[in-house]
């Protein structure tokens, strides 16, 4: 069974793009088309713009989001057994799996990315990730902070992401890396994703997908804030609100796709990472 995988923020690059929008007609078309919807140039942006206005959170979740989708459209026998997404992947996902349009994905990530923008203009936030040591004593740690610190995405066996407050997270790296942490890498966005920092944001979010109708999935997807199975498009709608400020599921979520029988897994957008994060995770299932 093909299992289909959407990158998140931090796969963006200047440049991204550019090749399919040489290439092919329809993804000239539908870059256009962002363009127009969003009222200003996101592909000068992508194609043309520099390392640090790409990684605003605006610009890279809208690059990430457009990259992805029209790659799906050009990508030969696009045919998902199932599909997951990283944070704004999993929008990605949704579109290719027609839950939604192009054009009303288009919407939704603009103003999610519009809301975390906002929010990580007034708060100085970071997200690290840490290599080398289990989940539980990185929670531990971030628990016994006096700031705001948590675990917010569990990637893979001992390879996890904390996020918070810019001061916290120091804090919390520098005694991750006294107990033994392999690495300690700062990954390029500006905020403190899915934390309860962007909590506040999630109301807003919720008002906005409400009205946008959401349809049935051609195949399951297996989101980040449940980490399972999901088929039905109000559980869907839901988990894709409360995910904003809630940790990431990711080991959970390739864990059960290899359960429920994933064989192969496929990277559509910028990037390769979480292919090759899915095959460290296979192997740790098959032991």
């Amino acid at each position: 069974m093909k299992a289909y995988l959407f990158p998140g923020q931090g796969s963006q690059f200047v440049g991204m793009g550019e090749k399919l929008y040489k290439k092919s007609t329809l993804a000239k078309k539908m870059f256009h088309l962002a363009d127009e919807l969003l009222g200003f140039k996101i592909t000068s942006i992508m194609f043309n713009g520099t390392d640090d206005i790409l990684k605003q959170t605006i610009n890279a979740q809208l690059s990430i989001y457009i990259c992805s989708v029209i790659e799906t459209k050009l990508y030969e026998n696009f045919n998902p057994d199932m599909v997951a997404g990283l944070s704004i992947g999993e929008f990605s996902a949704l579109t290719a799996i027609n839950v939604f349009s192009f054009e009303d994905g288009l919407y939704l990530v603009n103003q999610r990315a519009s809301l975390m923008q906002k929010i990580c203009e007034k708060t100085k936030g970071n997200m690290i990730v840490i290599i080398g040591l289990k989940d539980k004593i990185i929670e531990n740690i971030c628990k016994n902070e006096i700031g705001i610190v948590v675990l917010s995405n569990y990637i893979a066996p001992n390879h996890s992401v904390i996020s918070g407050e810019l001061n916290s997270v120091k804090r919390v790296c520098s005694i991750l890396k006294k107990i033994g942490a392999k690495k300690i890498i700062r990954i390029p966005v500006y905020g403190a994703f899915h934390s309860p920092i962007m909590k506040s944001a999630e109301e807003k979010l919720k008002n906005i997908i409400m009205k946008v109708n959401f349809n049935p999935p051609v195949c399951p997807i297996y989101q980040n804030f449940i980490g399972k199975s999901i088929i039905d498009s109000n559980e869907i709608k839901k988990n894709i609100i409360k995910q904003m400020g809630a940790p990431v599921k990711w080991k959970q979520s390739i864990k059960n796709m290899i359960i429920d029988g994933a064989s192969k897994f496929i990277e559509i957008g910028p990037g390769k990472s979480l292919e090759k994060i899915a095959k460290i995770i296979f192997k740790d299932c098959n032991k």
